[in-house]
């Protein structure tokens, strides 16, 4: 992960913002087709960092820290494997919407890089199927989507493995029908979040 990724700035930069990060929530459905508990959850966050411009810092877990840890160490495994380069990637914002993404790096003119380094059972199941988890869909494709690049190498990456199976590297092309249909569901959630944004500033308090 880039230095700045975490920092004051980079916070700051997403703080009211669907990010790509995110996006599975945004996208989620609840029962009958109507509004999960997720996307109504992560639409109020985005309303109070609005109105009150502090910024939820979500809890970090042993888990996510050891994927924070690990990530170096796996973008070097896959630079030596591949041979490409990895450059640090910032908080890009979508040209028009309140959105955007933070890539784990830059590969190349039109490539990007996500890397996950996952509990030791979860890295067994993405070497066993071979492919993406499919939750990881909405993340990745709405960075190729706001970054505008033209593919992305998921990497799960978990040193505590014999050294052949340690990286995973499966690459994912720009989908634009899933773009589409993922814009048009981000831009309907975002118009959500500035209604009850407006609603909050306007309100009086019980009558």
């Amino acid at each position: 992960m880039s230095d700045f990724q975490r920092d004051e700035e980079w916070y700051e930069a997403r703080r009211g913002r669907a990010t790509a990060s995110r996006f599975r929530d945004v996208m989620a459905k609840g029962r009958g087709g109507g509004e999960s508990a997720t996307r109504a959850a992560y639409k109020a966050q985005l309303v109070l960092e609005r109105v009150t411009g502090q910024i939820t810092e979500g809890f970090t877990s042993a888990a996510m820290q050891w994927g924070i840890d690990n990530e170096p160490h796996a973008v070097l495994a896959y630079m030596d494997a591949t041979g490409r380069n990895v450059d640090d990637a910032a908080f890009i914002q979508h040209p028009t919407l309140m959105a955007g993404a933070s890539p784990d790096g830059l590969v190349g003119m039109d490539g990007l890089i996500e890397i996950k380094c996952p509990n030791s059972h979860t890295h067994l199941e993405t070497l066993r199927r071979g492919t993406i988890p499919s939750e990881y869909i909405p993340q990745t494709q709405g960075q190729l989507w706001i970054v505008g690049a033209d593919w992305l190498d998921f990497v799960s990456f978990d040193p505590r493995f014999p050294e052949a199976s340690r990286l995973f590297v499966y690459r994912v092309e720009r989908d634009e029908k899933y773009i589409k249909e993922l814009e048009s569901q981000v831009a309907r959630f975002l118009e959500e979040v500035a209604a009850e944004t407006e609603f909050l500033l306007n309100y009086e308090g019980t009558q």
